[in-house]
């Protein structure tokens, strides 16, 4: 990989930015954003154990807390990214 390629997962990109992760592009309707909320070490590693998912609204004229149009708690990062990918699969689907 080069250092400007991006993290893709089920055909979206997946950004991250400390302990948020954008995943979706923001040239579409909806995003997800994963929040980790707590962690814990495994070995040397940071693992999430609580994740926030949202499905929001990319229109930027729309106040922040008004484009969320999903929002659940997931323990671990996979089951959350999981929630999120069909959530957006479903957004995107619909026109």
């Amino acid at each position: 990989m080069t250092d400007n390629s991006v993290l893709m997962y089920k055909g979206h990109p997946l950004m991250r930015k400390d302990n948020l992760v954008y995943y979706g592009s923001m040239a579409d309707k909806y995003i997800v954003m994963l929040q980790i909320l707590d962690t814990k070490k495994v070995k040397d590693l940071d693992v999430a154990t609580r994740v926030s998912v949202q499905l929001q609204l990319t229109d930027s004229s729309i106040r922040s807390r008004d484009r969320i149009v999903k929002r659940s708690e997931k323990d671990g990062f996979y089951s959350a990214l999981d929630v999120g990918s069909v959530w957006l699969e479903r957004a995107l689907s619909t026109k």
